[in-house]
């Protein structure tokens, strides 16, 4: 993952409409951006969350929880 060509690079060359790292992806973007998250201090990272989904936290929990049950049930029946 390292490396920055691959074997087929030499047999296929440069093709046009080719851009370097820095046209992609702007020069200097990453400074523009520390720039605004100081401008605006903490608040800068996106927009509030929505409500709670509490009947997808409650099926997450009940299923741990069979989760645990099952679990318990095995390590009883292996224990006797």
């Amino acid at each position: 993952m390292s490396e920055t060509s691959h074997a087929n690079d030499e047999i296929h060359g440069v093709h046009a409409g080719d851009a370097n790292h820095g046209a992609i992806h702007g020069e200097g973007a990453h400074e523009d951006a520390a720039h605004d998250d100081a401008a605006h201090g903490d608040h800068a990272h996106g927009a509030q969350l929505g409500p709670i989904d509490w009947f997808a936290w409650g099926a997450g929990f009940l299923g741990i929880a069979a989760g645990l049950v099952i679990a318990a049930c095995f390590y009883i029946s292996t224990s006797l």
